[in-house]
């Protein structure tokens, strides 16, 4: 068996030398690619298309309304099929109970980021006040008061989720009072 083995191997060798016009010199093996010592251009970050109103309306509003529902109505009974057209009644039912609570304090906690972007403008055009000292600190409270209501809405207690809304009420107010309630908005008192 190992004698075939060895005849087959030489064959093969056999077959492809002779493939090769007589004197023909082999082909040499390419060079090496050259190493490359500069980092890779990291890609441009995208100004933000939103303004800071419309992050609200569209994610921290809807989301703070959801938990906000748990002090008066029972988690158990969110998302529930609706009748009716359109996607709010066609995708109703998906996500249903505590989870809908879960989901939204999970969405307000990730938007806090949002709430960071360097370049964000407040619907006046003013800059958000990213760089204002109270700034991070009432972002910080919305990760805070969001992820307390995340860990009462996974123990399903509808007492405890009620009271973590104070929290979450507590950190939307602080911010709103020091940014959005004055005139002009986004300027800090």
């Amino acid at each position: 068996m190992r004698f075939l083995a060895i005849v087959s191997i030489v064959s093969v060798l056999a077959v492809t030398t002779s493939a090769q016009a007589p004197g023909a010199k082999p082909k040499p093996a390419p060079p090496p690619a050259p190493t490359q010592t500069a980092k890779p251009a990291a890609a441009p970050a995208g100004r933000p298309i939103g303004n800071l109103a419309q992050v609200m309306r569209g994610v921290l509003f809807p989301n703070a309304n959801i938990l906000f529902d748990v002090q008066s109505k029972d988690p158990e009974t969110f998302g529930k099929k609706e009748e009716g057209g359109g996607a709010s009644s066609t995708f109703s039912g998906i996500y249903t109970g505590w989870q809908v609570v879960e989901n939204a304090a999970i969405a307000l906690n990730e938007s806090a980021r949002l709430l960071e972007v360097p370049g964000r403008l407040c619907q006046n055009g003013k800059p958000v006040p990213i760089a204002q000292k109270d700034w991070a600190p009432f972002v910080a409270d919305l990760r805070k008061a969001s992820a307390a209501m995340l860990k009462a809405a996974q123990s399903k207690n509808k007492e405890l989720a009620g009271d973590t809304t104070n929290d979450v009420a507590g950190a939307c107010e602080n911010c709103h009072t020091a940014y959005r309630d004055g005139d002009p908005r986004c300027t800090p008192k």
